[in-house]
């Protein structure tokens, strides 16, 4: 059974930063691509961070850019979104996405930025 599961969200001040994982289960996992997306209350889901699977180049959205790190550990079958200088415009629900031969997606994990 396929499964993509987040950790890692919270309530973080501004300024603050908050680490997300993406746990797979049930595909190889070095194989796929994988990508951080999100969703504010409201509008349409956006792509954040992509990584691909071997050698696993990156590319960030420009929102993002400078603040946000997207890392992968192929052994443990995690990929991780590191969020830097948060702003309350991240708001959000975070999904792990992965695609290769078959797309697969995470459940979500919810950030909310605020004083």
């Amino acid at each position: 059974q396929v499964r993509l599961v987040e950790s890692g969200g919270g309530l973080v001040q501004p300024g603050g930063s908050l680490r997300l994982s993406c746990l797979a289960s049930g595909f190889i996992f070095s194989m796929y691509h994988m990508s951080w997306y999100r969703q504010a209350p409201g509008k349409e889901r956006e792509l954040v961070a992509f990584i691909s699977s071997i050698p696993g180049s990156t590319n960030y959205a420009d929102f993002v850019k400078g603040r946000f790190t997207i890392s992968r550990d192929n052994a443990k079958n995690t990929v991780y979104l590191q969020m830097n200088s948060l702003k309350p415009e991240d708001t959000a629900v975070y999904y792990c996405y992965a695609k290769a031969v078959a797309a697969y997606w995470g459940q979500g994990t919810q950030v909310t930025v605020s004083s």
